[in-house]
């Protein structure tokens, strides 16, 4: 057996990040940055008021002071104030040059209803700037704003518009196919024969994929007889497909049908894991990844998260190629095994946030469906009892 770092290893060797192209910035959300943003000015482009209220120079209160003029967000106004002149200003107007600070409307005796007629301020400002927010407080132009290789989110795509550029460099989203293998499945809700099973694979794998950020191309299943998985490759990649991920068909059994038929292109390994013993990795002269999992929808589920998750991420050239992890306690013992890492469906007991429990959900896809991560069980010949602390992957 070899271990699952040294397999991993050999899939993300073999990937070839994907070309990057030009995309709108509101366009891009989900999509990972190939090359960094830098801002194409400061932000703030120039002083601006950070409250509604009123524009004052020096002053000691309380004094009324004659209002000479109404600046809106917008505006490109800079009226000249003398001692005892203030301007209206809304959140986000230039401040005027002469102006020390902003008073808030709530710290005048009439504050918004005044209008334009002289205004009387209460409470002086706290300082010389009050209420200003400077040219360039939050980012300076060439300003580094978001980092090569992040996936970029909905705020991430905010901080780079304002920073004023509109367009980035981003990968497409992968393109995979999925395979399920096996002459006993059945399409979910046909009726069933003696032998037959509902086939669950393709749906929970290509789910993964799409939770991922992939695009689906192609998603079938092919019986254990015959060369179904090579021409499930070429129709993957006559849509266009970067990856196929066969389940099934890659253990020791005499209808291994990936393992039968894909020998050429592919390696089969024993990995050390529970569960997902046997894997299979190759690529086709194209350039296609191969990745072959177990048939068990939980050994499936955990193969794709150990192996084909993080290539699919390499392929966006994301910098995160794992899981955000979180150290947790056992609700209750587990038994270790000397030889092989464990990957477990555990489901996160929250209800003392200062103490999270992390308890084994039931065995099968019901299980797998209730989980929140995998804990992650170091080979040992020591059991763990409950409270020991293991790693959990957060799904």
């Amino acid at each position: 057996m070899i271990d699952v770092a040294a397999h991993l290893a050999a899939v993300l060797e073999a990937v070839v990040p994907l070309a990057p192209a030009a995309r709108d910035v509101a366009a891009a959300r989900g999509r990972v940055l190939r090359h960094p943003v830098h801002a194409a000015l400061d932000v703030p482009a120039f002083d601006s008021s950070a409250m509604d209220g009123f524009a004052v120079r020096d002053l000691t209160a309380p004094v009324t002071l004659r209002v000479v003029a109404d600046l809106p967000a917008g505006t490109d106004l800079d009226p000249r104030m003398d001692a005892g002149d203030a301007a209206r200003i809304m959140t986000g107007a230039p401040v005027p040059t002469d102006a020390t600070a902003v008073v808030p409307f709530e710290d005048t005796s009439s504050g918004l209803a005044g209008g334009l007629d002289p205004v009387t301020v209460v409470d002086a400002p706290r300082a010389p700037g009050a209420h200003i927010r400077r040219r360039g407080s939050d980012v300076r132009a060439g300003d580094l704003v978001v980092s090569e290789g992040t996936r970029l989110t909905a705020a991430r795509i905010g901080a780079i518009a304002a920073s004023g550029v509109a367009m980035v460099s981003v990968s497409r989203a992968p393109r995979i196919a999925v395979v399920s293998t096996g002459s006993e499945l059945v399409a979910p809700g046909r009726a069933l024969r003696r032998g037959q099973i509902p086939e669950s694979n393709s749906v929970l794998l290509a789910g993964l994929a799409e939770e991922t950020g992939a695009e689906v191309v192609l998603r079938t299943s092919v019986g254990d007889e015959g060369e179904g998985p090579r021409e499930a490759i070429a129709a993957a990649e006559a849509a266009g497909a970067d990856a196929v991920v066969f389940s099934g068909g890659v253990s020791a059994g005499a209808y291994e049908v990936v393992k039968n038929t894909l020998g050429d292109l592919m390696r089969f390994d024993r990995v050390r894991m529970q569960p997902g013993k046997p894997q299979g990795f190759g690529r086709t002269p194209a350039g296609t990844l191969l990745f072959g999992l177990p048939g068990n929808p939980v050994s499936a589920a955990v193969s794709f998260e150990l192996f084909v998750r993080p290539a699919l991420r390499a392929l966006e050239g994301d910098a995160e190629l794992g899981r955000a992890t979180v150290r947790v306690a056992l609700a209750e013992g587990w038994r270790a095994r000397a030889e092989r890492t464990q990957y477990v469906p555990v489901a996160l007991d929250r209800t003392d946030p200062a103490r999270w429990l992390a308890r084994p959900t039931a065995r099968g896809a019901r299980g797998l469906g209730d989980a929140d991560g995998l804990a992650v069980i170091a080979a040992s010949a020591v059991d763990l009892v409950a409270g020991d602390v293991v790693t959990v992957a957060l799904w």
